[in-house]
């Protein structure tokens, strides 16, 4: 039977932070060239750092958005290089900021092909729809996550917000898929 969720993998961390200090949005945009800035259709400027790769929205109140890493140690790397760059414009941030995760999206297997149909209608809190999609999108109350599963047994993760929680709720999706499947008849 299904004994664990195999190689699942961080593929995206959405986190933010605040530099408590007001950014002057033209002139970084002006000076940096790995920046996007139109003010008349969004109120942040896209600063797009190369190493780890990754995207930070800086916005006028000195908060950020930062995404496309692929763990904590790298978004305190991202926010230092931003940092850097401010230094640049002469914005000198003397905190240490607090980061806080939105978001973990990872990637994963179930060692088995899975029968969305029957799952669907097994298990409370899905939506399937293979016309529009072709996984079933599963959301777990606690740990609070949201599954794509796909029937070759591949998935998807999104909503946890951090290791813990992430791992907490690929167990609970192991037993749920495993409670379900007990009545399955091939």
């Amino acid at each position: 039977m299904v004994k664990s969720v195999s190689n699942y993998k961080i593929q995206n961390i959405v986190a933010t932070t605040s530099l408590e200090k007001p950014i002057p949005l033209t002139k970084l945009a002006r000076t940096q060239p790995n920046t996007e800035y139109n003010p008349e259709t969004f109120p942040g400027l896209v600063l797009r750092v190369k190493e780890p790769k990754s995207a930070v929205l800086v916005f006028s109140s000195g908060n950020l958005v930062c995404t496309g890493t692929k763990s904590v140690s790298q978004v305190r790397q991202v926010i230092q290089a931003v940092i850097k760059q401010l230094k640049k414009i002469s914005v000198n941030i003397t905190i240490k900021p607090k980061i806080t995760v939105q978001n973990i999206v990872a990637s994963g297997t179930i060692d088995l092909k899975l029968n969305l149909n029957f799952l669907a209608l097994e298990m409370e809190n899905t939506e399937y729809e293979p016309e529009q999609f072709p996984g079933l999108v599963y959301k777990l109350i606690e740990p609070n996550a949201t599954f794509l599963l796909f029937s070759n047994g591949k998935l998807v993760c999104t909503g946890t917000k951090n290791k813990q929680q992430l791992e907490d709720s690929m167990t609970q999706l192991l037993k749920n898929v495993k409670a379900a499947l007990k009545n399955y008849k091939k």
